[in-house]
């Protein structure tokens, strides 16, 4: 998942790239209203109680260790997402903000938590492909070319 994914590029250094797809960035913002009632709790069971351990959610943050970021990745949102809002995203950007590293921003309009348009999922597939092609050194025939950005 796009945390999972997240979590991995700011807290090692074993990957070359990676694809972060809708993801929870800043898990003290998500706790704290940052999402739907539904998944409001769920943090609660694996962290604990945002209240006794405000700490360990801002540690486990993407978003409070982006310096700790130095590979290219994509970052895949879709707007209407009512579970993983866009502002996640926004805020994580402008923490490497400066900072170097090849990276791409494709927001999706119309799509949420899980991308349904067959336009969105081909376009999000091509953009994952074109960046391992960059990173890894192989051609991707037929594939635009996504622009990494600094």
């Amino acid at each position: 998942g796009g945390w999972t994914t997240a979590a991995s590029l700011t807290s090692t250094d074993v990957y070359a790239c990676g694809t972060i797809s809708y993801p929870v960035l800043d898990l003290v913002g998500w706790a704290a209203d940052g999402t739907h009632d539904f998944e409001s709790q769920y943090l609660h069971s694996l962290i604990g109680p945002l209240a006794e351990a405000p700490d360990r959610y801002r540690d486990r943050s993407p978003l409070h260790r982006a310096a700790r970021l130095s590979v290219p990745f994509v970052l895949l949102q879709g707007l209407e997402d009512p579970i993983c809002p866009p502002v996640q995203c926004e805020r994580f950007l402008e923490a490497l903000k400066g900072r170097g590293i090849p990276h791409a921003y494709l927001s999706f309009e119309g799509e949420g938590h899980g991308f349904r348009r067959a336009d969105t999922m081909v376009r999000a597939l091509e953009a994952e492909l074109s960046l391992y092609a960059q990173v890894f050194g192989f051609a991707a025939p037929d594939i635009p070319e996504l622009p990494l950005a600094e």
